[in-house]
């Protein structure tokens, strides 16, 4: 359990507990949609698939601790690769703070609500369908902008 309720406001994503890094994750699944990336641009697009360890319901990770190891696209989201990972949605908590800016006033550290990303309509859960029923050759059909979700 993090200790300090604005932790974020002093604490610099490098020195934060691991406690901290994930509390950071507002629940929205948006990084748990299936992305494309253009082989000629290298353009990545968002799709509105998403993972089939997403619990669309809950947007949480039906099998967070082992995610990496079954879902081969997942990407552990840490410091080091923040950078390269452009494709987060404006929303999220580790690129806004990143970029010094402040966490949504949706955010769950700030409402002290875990619903309120859903509440607020900045989640995958009221789009969002499992990569298991979406053929691959459809998925240019089901590209999306999530920043305009």
């Amino acid at each position: 359990m993090v200790s300090d309720k604005t932790f974020w406001l002093s604490t610099p994503l490098a020195e934060m507990s691991a406690a901290q890094w994930e509390s950071l994750c507002d629940g929205c699944g948006l990084c748990c949609l299936v992305k494309i990336e253009d082989e000629d641009s290298g353009e990545v697009y968002n799709t509105s698939a998403s993972c089939r360890l997403l619990d669309v319901e809950t947007c949480r990770c039906s099998d967070y601790e082992n995610r990496l190891s079954k879902a081969p696209m997942c990407t552990q989201l840490t410091l080091d690769k923040l950078a390269e990972m452009d494709w987060l949605p404006e929303t999220c908590a580790y690129k806004r703070l990143s970029e010094n800016r402040s966490l949504p006033a949706w955010h769950h550290l700030v409402t002290g609500d875990k619903n309120s990303v859903h509440e607020a309509g900045f989640s995958a859960k009221w789009f969002a369908q499992s990569e298991e029923y979406v053929h691959p050759e459809q998925l240019l059909d089901f590209i999306i902008d999530i920043d305009e979700k």
